[in-house]
């Protein structure tokens, strides 16, 4: 894989795999398992490589930059599998770096690279560069879309240049201001593109916006986040960078990585990067973080992973751990079920090998200088026996962990664990040692070398009990069969073997990609194989003769090592690519394999007595601590007791200040109650008599509207009755005019069709006195010359042929008249259908009005129950009048509540009155519109009429002139013919005389058919006035329409005059009868002893809510 991008939406992933004819894969990642959903080619075109992909911002097109020396953009639409455009961004000398998709439009791209940065924009089914910045001389290393015409771009220089729609505009200075808390940014103009670059700085190798603004990287290990400040200026808020490595020495430092790629998260609270060494670190950009800490640091994303190849890979049996040991000059210990990095340490030199003692407590690594034996301790590896064993290339541990081999040069040696002890020196292989094995039982080890040799040695002799040499062939890989009593080898002669006994019992035969390493199952079901290209082969056992196995895509570089748990359930493989890879075996049902060993896995480790005691000590003084953090918080909280007792004292007296002087306060409250109660007697009994006065006077006004609006309603009455008569009339008149026109027509064709049937019959008349003219012709041509039968036979054929088709024309052209009389009747269905709408409408309308009728009767019976409440409400009235004086004690709560209700109706009343004027014009504006669209539409259907007419017009005039054409053709070939007759006057003669009945008579149909032009244009002229009149009439009836809306709009309008009005009347009858109410029950009250009346006094005076009207 070289590229990959997301969608915005975060649906799709692209991948590009390299290979000779490279691809892009789509996957959608809301599918379960990312289903594959296409695979891109560059069509025709040879490519490598895609060394950049972009997804647009719909996620609808697909955007690839290819390899050197052609660099090409190819655009694809990726769901549909097509390719648009293709297109050469540079020349040879400008490598291209990045493309990517303008994200306010997705046609627009931006392509960035050494001396280059251009703009593209498909249009037209290309890629059409739109714009060119003159920067020869400027190396582009990323950029960045800020918006839609701005792009920020970095430099290998570490600039940061501003673009304008293409155009190299501004640069942002990476130093701060001195003297300012903001850190404010500058920002210089440039003039030219080509600027001096001044000293050497670190570049800028990746950069990415986001919502604040952009962040980029600015050397090894270094990012920078700028924030932008207003439409041009942008303000460095905070560095972050990458820590230092407490496992890393102090030659190759984790903060000198570069940056290669930076990404936010959706929500843009975490940044992630990744760097060129294969981490990936992560930062929180949350606002409590970065207010917390001046200075933010990077943190591992998920753990530390190897940089480059890797050369060693080993396992244990009591503990799910593995080991591995890289270029990178790291030893990193994994646990397989877990997928966790549980340990690694990083030297100064690179290791070489790697083995982990069967108990997961010791290791063996093998440097250029030693090979030393280390205790993997709870948090480091130390080393605690060194061997004078040089550049091993491999080691390992005996099942039984009593013994290791190590190979030095071609040599291996055996040693004990507990002695350390050299017991044993394995010679025989002429070549560097590849692999070596140890059997089931540590009684035997087998080895192979680039010589092409595969020993099995005895560990208790050290002899050579079985032996196989192949020159031609360097083994990679060998291990043991599952009962140990076979070896299965691989090499780069591309073949499987399976040896015993210094033979090769079987071959399995390879493609053209060779087996690099090699894994036997130790239930001996399966043996798995690495290949050079990166794939992992699942191989039955016993071997097939043919090329029988399974094969997965794993690493991109060779496999290096490969092997199984002791339990059967993993398979590890590492490669030169630095991955480590963890496989589930399972059968074909999904199942994994059955071990027959049960193996436990422990989980001691090992602690060294200096670090116990020192972690003993550490804990002893935490403890001490905690016990005087207990002591420090109990004394503050008995402080913090104290100083509360004391506030609540003084806040108690304070209390009890205070309740005394509101009591005085409420003593001299009471005595002002008393005061202001007697003046509130003495202003109700006022406010009463200025009530019954205004009574009076409502109801003298109120009498007076009742009286206008019923004569307002007989008013509306009449105009009624009058609009009904007025549309009768109308809709009688437009039925006469549409029986007038209907007979009119019909008079008109029936004329016509009697003028076409004359025309047949003179037709008819004329072709039998023909006929017996030529029957006479033939007779004397009999008579006269026998020689010349067949010649005048013929030519008479020809005139009957032409005749025939003079008649077939009259008949077509009958048809065509049936056919205009047919199209005229369904014109007439349709006006009869539109006058049936129209009676329609008018039924409809009719129904409404009846409606309206019925509404009104409804008003008038409302009207009707008014009057009759009016007159109980005089007579309630009178009743009140003779007992005002006992209602004094609530003329203060009805003013009050009078001067409420006048403040709420005033703005109300106004706000009503915009409103209606705004609606009434509101209405204008659709009745002109109305109008206006009305006219619009009666002139576009007069225009598509003449229209046709015009065309059927000019269609028959190129007939015409066609049939011309020919016959002056026909006539000239004739002329020419005739000239040959020249020196023989009588076939001269007859041949003239056969043109001139030819054409003669022709001439004569062609005045006939000018003839037929003039009818047809005396009926076209009629049709016109037809439908001048039709349009007449309809413009009448938009006319009428728009009128009966106008009248039905007003009577609508004054009907909600009158309902507004109602609906007061009867707010003001419901008032009326609250207060008749509440009187009532005023009186009720006095009607009570003289005892109870003093208290109720007291009582209306406290709530008076209660007493007052609703």
């Amino acid at each position: 894989m070289r590229a990959m991008t997301i969608s915005s939406n975060r649906r799709y992933l692209a991948v590009s795999d390299y290979g000779e004819r490279a691809t892009v894969t789509v996957f959608d990642l809301q599918h379960e398992q990312g289903r594959k959903r296409k695979v891109l080619s560059a069509g025709d075109m040879s490519v490598q490589e895609f060394i950049c992909i972009a997804f647009s911002p719909d996620s609808k097109y697909l955007i690839g930059l290819t390899e050197g020396p052609e660099w090409m953009l190819i655009l694809w639409l990726w769901e549909k599998h097509k390719l648009l455009a293709t297109l050469k961004t540079t020349n040879t000398n400008n490598p291209v770096t990045q493309v990517s998709f303008n994200p306010y439009n997705n046609t627009q791209l931006c392509v960035s690279g050494t001396g280059v940065f251009k703009l593209f924009r498909y249009s037209e089914g290309a890629l059409k560069q739109s714009s060119v910045a003159k920067v020869e001389s400027i190396n582009f290393l990323c950029h960045t879309w800020m918006s839609e015409h701005r792009v920020i771009a970095g430099t290998d220089t570490g600039r940061l240049l501003v673009f304008e729609s293409g155009d190299l505009r501004r640069e942002i200075s990476m130093t701060s201001v001195q003297g300012q808390s903001a850190r404010q940014v500058e920002v210089k103009k440039i003039k030219d593109a080509n600027v001096d670059e001044g000293p050497s700085v670190p570049s800028i190798t990746a950069i990415l916006s986001y919502s604040k603004g952009f962040a980029c990287s600015r050397g090894p290990g270094t990012v920078f986040l700028f924030e932008q400040t207003d439409e041009s200026g942008y303000r460095k808020t905070r560095e972050i960078k990458i820590p230092l490595d407490a496992y890393c020495s102090g030659v190759t430092l984790a903060e000198y990585q570069q940056i290669d790629t930076i990404c936010f998260s959706p929500a843009e609270e975490t940044l992630a990067i990744s760097t060129n060494r294969g981490q990936l670190y992560s930062v929180s950009l949350s606002s409590v973080d970065m207010n917390k800490e001046d200075k933010l640091h990077f943190e591992l994303l998920s753990q530390s992973f190897h940089s480059s190849s890797i050369t060693g890979l080993s396992i244990c049996i009591r503990k799910p751990l593995v080991a591995t040991c890289s270029v990178d000059r790291s030893v990193r210990i994994w646990n397989y079920e877990t997928k966790v990095l549980e340990l690694y340490k990083e030297f100064q030199e690179e290791a070489y090998s790697v083995a982990l003692h069967p108990t997961g407590l010791f290791i063996l690594v093998g440097f250029s200088d030693r090979l030393r034996l280390m205790n993997l301790l709870i948090d480091d590896i130390r080393t605690f026996k060194e061997f004078t064993v040089r550049s091993c290339r491999e080691c390992a541990f005996s099942n039984g962990g009593h013994m290791f081999a190590a190979v030095n040069g071609n040599i291996i040696q055996i040693y004990s664990v507990t002695s350390f002890d050299n017991i044993l020196n394995l010679k025989g292989h002429n070549g560097k040692v590849c692999q070596i094995e140890w059997s089931l039982d540590d009684s035997r080890v087998v080895s192979c070398g680039v010589d092409g040799a595969v020993y099995e040695w005895n560990t208790q002799s050290g002899k050579r009990e079985s032996e196989s040499v192949l020159k031609s062939c360097s083994y990679t890989g060998v291990a043991f069969s599952s009962d140990c009593k076979t070896i299965l080898a691989v090499g780069t002669d591309l073949t499987l073997k399976e040896i015993q006994d210094c033979q090769v019992l079987r071959e399995v035969p390879a493609d053209e990609t060779a087996h690099t390493a090699l894994a036997v199952s130790h239930s001996g079901r399966v043996v798995f194989t690495g290949t050079s290209s990166g794939t992992v082969r699942a191989i039955k056992y016993p071997l097939p003769i043919q090329k029988e196995w399974i094969t997965y895509q794993a690493h991109s570089g060779p496999v290096t090592k490969m092997v199984i748990t002791y339990d059967d359930q993993f398979l590890l493989t590492v490669s030169e690519d630095g991955c480590l890879l963890i496989w589930k075996i399972i059968d074909k049902e999904g199942r994994g394999l059955k071990s027959n060993k049960h193996i436990v896995h422990t989980e001691e480790i090992l602690i060294t007595k200096s670090d116990l005691e020192e972690k003993t000590q550490h804990m002893l003084e935490m403890k001490m601590r905690l016990e005087e953090l207990q002591m420090e918080n109990e004394y503050q909280l008995r402080l913090k007791d104290m100083n509360y007792n004391e506030k609540l004292r003084e806040l108690s007296d304070n209390f009890v200040q205070q309740i005394g002087t509101l009591k005085t306060s409420q003593q001299a409250m009471k005595t002002e109650m008393e005061k202001q109660e007697c003046e509130n007697q003495q202003n109700s009994a006022e406010l009463i008599m200025k009530h019954s006065k205004e009574l009076k006077d409502l109801e003298l006004s109120y009498s007076q509207k009742l009286i206008v609006e019923h004569e307002k309603y007989q008013d509306l009455e009449q105009k009624h009755q009058r609009m009904l008569e007025d549309y009768e009339k109308q809709l009688k008149s437009a039925e006469d005019r549409k029986i007038q026109a209907v007979e009119e027509l019909t008079k008109m064709y029936e004329a016509k069709l009697q003028e076409k049937t004359q025309l047949l019959a003179q037709c008819q008349e004329d072709a039998e006195q023909k006929i017996s003219v030529f029957k006479a012709i033939i007779k004397q041509a009999e008579e006269d010359e026998e020689r010349k039968i067949l010649e005048i036979q013929t030519n008479y054929e020809k005139k009957m042929k032409t005749e025939k088709q003079t008649n077939a024309n009259l008949k077509g052209k009958n048809s065509i008249m049936a056919q205009k009389f047919i199209s005229l009747q369904k014109r007439i269905d349709d006006r009869s259908a539109d006058i049936n709408k129209l009676k329609q409408e008018r039924q409809r309308l009719l129904g409404l009005i009846r409606s309206l009728e019925s509404d009104i009767e409804d008003l008038k019976r409302q009207i009707s129950g008014h009057e009759k409440t009016s007159q109980d409400k005089d007579h309630i009235i009178l009743c009140l009048k003779r007992k005002n004086q006992e209602l004094e004690k609530l003329k203060f709560v009805l003013e009050f509540q009078l001067n409420e209700l006048k403040q709420k109706t005033e703005p109300l009343q106004h706000d009503i009155s915009v409103k209606k004027e705004r609606i009434s014009q509101l209405e204008e504006e659709l009745i002109q519109t109305d109008k206006s669209n009305a006219q619009l539409k009666l002139t576009v259907s007069e225009l598509k009429l003449k229209l046709k007419t015009r065309d059927k017009e000019m269609c028959k005039e190129s007939q015409k002139v066609k049939d011309l054409e020919t016959h002056l053709q026909r006539l000239k070939s004739d002329l020419h013919n005739c000239v040959s007759f020249i020196q023989e006057p009588k076939t001269l003669k007859d041949n003239i005389q056969m043109i001139y009945t030819r054409y003669v008579q022709q001439t004569e149909r062609v005045e006939r058919t000018n003839a037929d032009d003039t009818v047809q244009k005396a009926v076209r002229h009629q049709c016109d006035r037809q439908e001048r009149t039709v349009n007449g009439l309809k413009m009448r009836l938009v006319k009428s329409a728009e009128e009966h809306e106008k009248v039905y709009a007003k009577i609508m309008k004054e009907n909600m005059t009158l309902i507004a009005e109602i609906n007061e009347l009867r707010k003001e009858l419901h008032l009326a009868r609250t207060q008749a109410k509440d009187v009532k029950a005023q009186l009720a009250l006095l009607k009570k002893p003289k005892k109870s009346q003093p208290i109720l006094e007291e009582a209306a005076y406290q709530d008076p809510k209660q007493l007052g009207v609703s």
